[in-house]
């Protein structure tokens, strides 16, 4: 009777132990698995929250309003000489939006993690987002990133790390895309940083954007994101380009310098100086509303 009992013992030591170690399984996109030391499990379906910059990630921001971005010299030139009508050609039609972008717009997005079948140990992660039905992989093997010379994709080149419970992404080999959908581009020479961070069934996905030629200081951002059904959701993206304005072969719609009709539209909109709109690092800053303050009112010193 006493070995019966002392059987009895150690068996639900033994369970208790294997219950323990095992993780919670995943009920569905509700489902929070906290995981372990080498960081959290972000693999679900999600889809985006728009409590944050909902203007500009939906119908999307005024034209010619930069203002609160680093931008350059050089990069607002170019952001002066869009004219939106480039997306009646039929190369932009389908184009995609670049990782440094992506994220900020309507869209489904699924992760999941790629293993070795023998050891297990993590190689990537992946992200499926479908908008333009795009893969990208977060390498997380500690391979390094390419030679500067080979080829820039729109999802570039990414490696990962886990820093406590933040999984932290470095992407290279960007090709040249948004910074803002207004006409404000990002350049090839870009390095996206990017934290995501999951508290519960909530992941907040932070991007720091550097770039030489387009930026003076990193532009942050930041998005957030709640678990989502797969089912009843579109994954897909059909998109067909099509001729929808005759124009000579090679002819893409645009603005010389100092002909952009749109210069003073945001400015005069909200009752500030021209100077303003046209962005810079000086306009990120609480600061510049003091020089805002003792400024020239809006349109009594433009041309």
């Amino acid at each position: 009777m006493k070995n019966d009992k002392r059987l009895n013992i150690c068996g639900l030591a033994r369970m208790t132990a294997i219950l323990i170690s095992i993780p919670a399984f995943s009920q569905g996109p509700g489902s929070y698995n906290p995981g372990s030391a080498a960081g959290l499990d972000l693999a679900g379906n999600w889809g985006p929250v728009f409590h944050e910059d909902a203007p500009e990630r939906g119908p999307g921001p005024e034209l010619v309003n930069y203002l609160g971005i680093p931008i350059t010299d050089r990069a607002r030139l170019a952001g002066l000489s869009y004219d939106a009508s480039r997306f009646t050609v039929p190369e932009h039609q389908c184009e995609v939006h670049g990782v440094q972008y992506m994220y900020r717009g309507p869209l489904n997005l699924r992760i999941w993690e790629e293993r070795d079948p023998v050891s297990q140990e993590l190689i990537a992660i992946k992200n499926y987002i479908d908008n333009s039905e795009q893969t990208r992989t977060i390498w997380m093997d500690g391979r390094p990133h390419p030679s500067e010379y080979a080829p820039h994709t729109w999802m570039g080149f990414s490696t990962g790390k886990w820093e406590g419970n933040v999984l932290t992404v470095t992407t290279t080999h960007i090709k040249r895309g948004w910074l803002r959908r207004n006409g404000l581009r990002a350049s090839d020479q870009a390095v996206l940083t990017e934290h995501f961070i999951r508290n519960e069934n909530h992941l907040t996905h932070v991007t720091i954007l550097t770039d030489p030629d387009s930026l003076t200081e990193p532009f942050i951002r930041s998005q957030d994101f709640i678990p989502r059904s797969a089912n009843g959701q579109g994954w897909l993206y059909p998109c067909d380009a099509v001729v929808e304005i005759e124009r000579p072969q090679g002819a893409v719609p645009h603005y010389l310098p100092g002909k952009n009709p749109f210069v003073n539209e945001f400015a005069d909109q909200f009752k500030i100086p021209v100077e303003a709109a046209l962005g810079g690092a000086e306009t990120m800053y609480p600061e510049y509303r003091l020089k805002l303050k003792r400024a020239t009112p809006a349109g009594a010193t433009r041309k």
